[in-house]
Formats: C-alpha cells, sequence, structure tokens
C-alpha cells in the first residue's frame, strides 16, 4: 500500500511502470493515446462520459486511432481539472508526471482513470488480458524546494536513457547531441517548456516558467544541470 494522503495544492511525483518491466508503449499510436488519455480524464467527469472523441480519432476501431494533428486539441466543452500536470515524460516501460492536486480525490481519480482506461485500450489492440501496470502507482510529495527546482529536469532528461544511459554517470561526450535529441522526443513536455508547441493542452506550464524565467533560460537551465549532474539532489524523490 502506497501511505500518502493527497492534499490540494501539493506537488508529487508519480511514476509508475509495465509489470514484470515490460514495454507499455510498443508504437507511436499508444504513445499517442496515452496522452490523449492524460488530457481527457483529467476531468471531473466519469470516465464513461469521457470516452474518445469523434474529432480526434478514427472511430472504426479504438485502439487503431491515428491521431489527425501533432498536439491535442482542446475541446470546446466545459473542463473542471481535478490536477494540474506541471511536466511528464513517457519511456518505454514507464512514465513519469509531475501532478498539483486541484480537487480533493484527484491525483487518485485521475490515476484509475488513466489506469484502467490504458490497459483496457492495450489489451484490447495486443489481444492480452491481465494488469499492464507493476501494481500501484508510486507517489512523493515535493514539500523542499532544492526537489522542486531540479525535478522537472530530471524528468525531461530521462529520455536520454534511450541513447546516452551514461548520463546518469555524467559520461556525456556530446552535450549538443543529447539536447538535440531531447527536441526532437515528442513524447515528454520538455519541448512545451522551451517553446515549442507539441501537447500544449496536456500541461499547465505557467507556474514552472515564470520559477525558471521563461523557455529560452529553461532551455540553458537543463543543459548546465545536465553538465553540473548531481542526481543526490533527486535521489529522495526520482522513484526509479
Amino acid at each position: 500500500m502506497r501511505n500518502i494522503n493527497f492534499v490540494n495544492g501539493e506537488i508529487y511525483h508519480i511514476y509508475n511502470r509495465g509489470v514484470e518491466k515490460r514495454n507499455i508503449f510498443l508504437d507511436d499510436s499508444d504513445r499517442f493515446r496515452f496522452i490523449h488519455n492524460i488530457f481527457e480524464f483529467n476531468d471531473t467527469e466519469p470516465a464513461t462520459n469521457l470516452y474518445y472523441k469523434k474529432q480526434l480519432y478514427e472511430t472504426k476501431q479504438l485502439y487503431e486511432a491515428k491521431p489527425r494533428k501533432v498536439e491535442i486539441v482542446a475541446e470546446k466543452r466545459k473542463r473542471n481539472l481535478i490536477i494540474e500536470i506541471l511536466a511528464f515524460a513517457l519511456m518505454p516501460n514507464h512514465f513519469h508526471f509531475l501532478i498539483k492536486q486541484l480537487n480533493q480525490n484527484g491525483i487518485s481519480n485521475f490515476m484509475h482513470k488513466l489506469g484502467t482506461g490504458y490497459t483496457m485500450y492495450f489489451n484490447q489492440k495486443y489481444e492480452r488480458v491481465g494488469s499492464l501496470f507493476q501494481g500501484t502507482y508510486k507517489a512523493v510529495v515535493i514539500k523542499d524546494e532544492p526537489h522542486f527546482i531540479h525535478l522537472p529536469y530530471y524528468i525531461h532528461l530521462n529520455p536520454l536513457d534511450l541513447i546516452m544511459p551514461q548520463w546518469r554517470e555524467k559520461e556525456i561526450k556530446d552535450y549538443r547531441k543529447a539536447i538535440k535529441f531531447l527536441e526532437n522526443y515528442r513524447w515528454s513536455s520538455f519541448l512545451d517548456y522551451i517553446g515549442k508547441k507539441n501537447f500544449p493542452s496536456v500541461t499547465s506550464r505557467r507556474f514552472l516558467l515564470d520559477f525558471f524565467d521563461g523557455p529560452e533560460q529553461y532551455k540553458a537551465d537543463t543543459l548546465k544541470w545536465l553538465k553540473e549532474l548531481n542526481l543526490e539532489e533527486v535521489k529522495d524523490v526520482a522513484l526509479e
């Protein structure tokens, strides 16, 4: 059991991965579906009333849905957000969120809808049964300012594991290549944070961008953080 009570206004690092460390995203349509779910399930309405809208997906078979646009378009209906997604990153077998709770039980309700909805989609598409995620998601409250400052960088740097996992040991030889990769990795909120429109409707960025002095400074500071890397700064909240 997760020994944590979610409190409105608090910020949390949320993490989960596939059962037996299996991949939970097998292609780009899986990743897009998950990101659409993040957007769609962030609402006080029950998940059954929020199921996938015609304008975003082909309607013949949900699991073969293809995005018509790169971004997720905010719908015209009134939305009652239960959380704020401050930052996220998807990896082949896990995901990271930085979340602020807005509504009582918001995180619990959101994560339940997200986990259930995506598992149903994945199991139907790949003709499997059973749990997709490895137990209950992990969560830790972010109370200390150093954690708050450093965790967004850490989340956005996670995709470097795909091309240069040695970044965690400060053994990167080509920092330009590292940042170039992150600038072309669609499946995180990094692009939106550095001013490149990707999935702008999914995240609430003003709070962090004001704190980090805007997109250009955030990009520069991400590179600086990578060069001066000290994972001790986030070890208590990294949740790997």
